[in-house]
């Protein structure tokens, strides 16, 4: 009796059988899994990235929102209120004089961000542009606030 030779398989087809030698696929369920591991970490990253640029988009957003809220304030106070200590809107009693859109940049930098724009409209109404800079890009969001009799 014979040495047997290595592992021989038919394959299965149309036509005569043949035989393939199943040694010449070792190691190739190894590269499909590194693909897919691969592929699992791009979509991770890419998921992350699309992620961190919407959370940006929502810190401007929310820096736009709180500086148009900020500047109407001023406009609705009284002429010679103190709005915070040592701020007055006409620097009345020591306290130094700030425009609304002063305030509207102050609070966008607070809150990460940069006013980019800031416009007084009729009836107390303040638009205002905030952008926020950030690894994924600048996100630019803008805001209006004022009194509602100001929207009719």
């Amino acid at each position: 009796m014979g040495r047997a030779g290595p592992a021989v398989a038919l394959a299965a087809h149309d036509g005569p059988a043949r035989p393939v030698d199943a040694a010449g696929e070792r190691g190739s369920a190894t590269l499909l899994v590194v693909g897919v591991v691969a592929l699992a970490v791009v979509l991770g990253l890419v998921c992350a990235v699309v992620a961190r640029a919407y959370g940006v988009r929502s810190a401007a957003q929310t820096a736009a929102d709180l500086a148009a809220l900020a500047a109407a304030q001023s406009v609705a106070v009284p002429a010679g209120v103190v709005i915070a200590p040592g701020v007055s809107l006409t620097g009345t009693g020591g306290a130094t004089s700030v425009s609304p859109c002063d305030l509207a940049a102050e609070s966008a930098r607070r809150n990460g961000g940069v006013l980019s724009g800031c416009l007084l409209l009729p009836g107390g109404v303040v638009e205002v542009r905030v952008a926020v800079h950030a690894a994924v890009g600048t996100s630019v969001a803008s805001a209006r606030a004022g009194p509602a009799e100001a929207r009719r």
